[in-house]
């Protein structure tokens, strides 16, 4: 152990170039563990987003393209809808399970002297019960025309169950105001008008029945994959005349893309590190530098030269540790506060989402995998400087 006192005893001599290399060690694992638990972080609240309608399967009809321009570019989109006979066939393709069609369309909205435009959605009577929630009011019956408001429209205008709106130029009374759906893959209603689909091509008579997109809810996730088959024999047999996702590929594709970003904010920190790894490695060629006149002492008493090479790693070692504990405990508190502000900006302020974790086992091998890359680079850092003191010859070091 006398070799690592050394080390200790040249590390606190040199007391400030020592806190400076380990300040490097600490921004970089704190760089590191910081941006990979936030990055974990909003991947856990996309998949608790997404988890809430993990047994539903959207159809949305297949995008025409003109026979102008190049694929993909949206001016020569044309519009699509999927048709009743098409709907028809998707409801007994489903096997039973309920089948929900869905109609959007926008319109001119005026509460009192404020005034913009909002989403209109149709739906079913008899199935909006089974898609959304109340915070207040009723549901709405067959023939009403009343409507339900999302909650951040209610907010916005100042509605509630009983308040009258004007939508599309006409007044229609507020049966209830929906609970907060939030980041859906099926719905999403927040900021939406909701009438019935009877209304709704009151409304709006230039649709001619096509809906926007159809809703199949799969009581058995078993099922999932055996209702996409039976409905794209059914209607995609010819032609591609819909596209059917479901929660799961919706899912897979959101890890997919937070994976990559978390990847991208590792590699960000990683290079701080690096660049705290060439600080090591400065202040290791300087130390040896320093004190080879002592190298060349030990030499000549005996010291082997894998002694000696053991002597600047443990230097090395020390500073990666001390670094890597004091980055490790700082990036528990900053990666939590950070994490919490992702999730403020991901969220928008809403509520939705909100439970969702921060800290898992995930994150806290971030944070272990940080403190132990800043070892492994500061030893890496001091190997080249330790072998270049380890293969001195006693009269070389004493001359120098």
């Amino acid at each position: 152990m006398i070799f690592f006192s050394f080390a200790l005893r040249n590390v606190r001599r040199h007391s400030v170039r020592s806190l400076l290399a380990t300040l490097g060690i600490v921004i970089g694992v704190f760089a590191i563990a910081s941006l990979g638990v936030m990055g974990n972080s909003i991947n856990l609240l996309a998949a608790a987003l997404i988890a809430d309608v993990g047994d539903t399967v959207v159809i949305t009809p297949h995008t025409a393209l003109g026979d102008a321009g190049f694929v993909g570019d949206p001016r020569t989109t044309v519009a699509a809808t999927i048709t009743e006979a098409d709907f028809e066939r998707i409801s007994r393709a489903a096997g039973g399970y309920r089948t929900v069609p869905v109609l959007e369309g926008a319109a001119e909205l005026l509460s009192g002297n404020e005034g913009g435009y909002a989403l209109v959605m149709g739906l079913p009577y008899e199935d909006i019960s089974h898609l959304l929630d109340l915070s207040e009011g009723n549901y709405l019956r067959a023939g009403s025309r009343s409507c339900l408001v999302g909650v951040y429209l209610a907010r916005e205008y100042d509605l509630r169950a009983g308040s009258r709106v004007t939508v599309g130029g006409e007044s229609m009374p507020v049966a209830g105001v929906l609970e907060e759906r939030g980041f859906a893959f099926d719905i999403n209603p927040d900021y939406a008008i909701v009438v019935t689909k009877e209304r709704f091509f009151e409304m709006f008579p230039d649709r001619e029945g096509g809906y926007d997109y159809i809703i199949v809810r799969v009581t058995d996730p078993d099922d999932i994959d055996g209702v996409k088959t039976a409905i794209d024999t059914a209607l995609n047999r010819r032609d591609e005349t819909v596209d059917i996702t479901d929660s799961r590929q919706a899912l897979q594709q959101v890890n997919e893309i937070y994976d990559a970003m978390g990847l991208f904010l590792l590699a960000i920190g990683a290079i701080s590190l690096v660049i705290a790894g060439v600080s090591i490695l400065n202040v290791m060629i300087i130390s040896v530098t320093e004190r080879i006149r002592e190298i060349g002492v030990m030499r000549s008493i005996g010291a082997r030269r894998n002694e000696i090479l053991l002597m600047f790693l443990y230097e090395a070692l020390i500073l990666g540790i001390a670094g890597s504990i004091i980055g490790g405990v700082f990036s528990f508190a900053g990666g939590y506060l950070i994490s919490v502000a992702a999730l403020q900006v991901f969220t928008a302020g809403t509520t939705f989402g909100e439970g969702a974790t921060i800290f898992d086992p995930v994150s806290v091998a971030y944070i272990v995998f940080a403190m132990l890359f800043g070892v492994a680079v500061s030893m890496a850092s001091g190997l080249y400087p330790a072998w270049q003191a380890s293969r001195m010859t006693p009269i070389e070091a004493l001359r120098g």
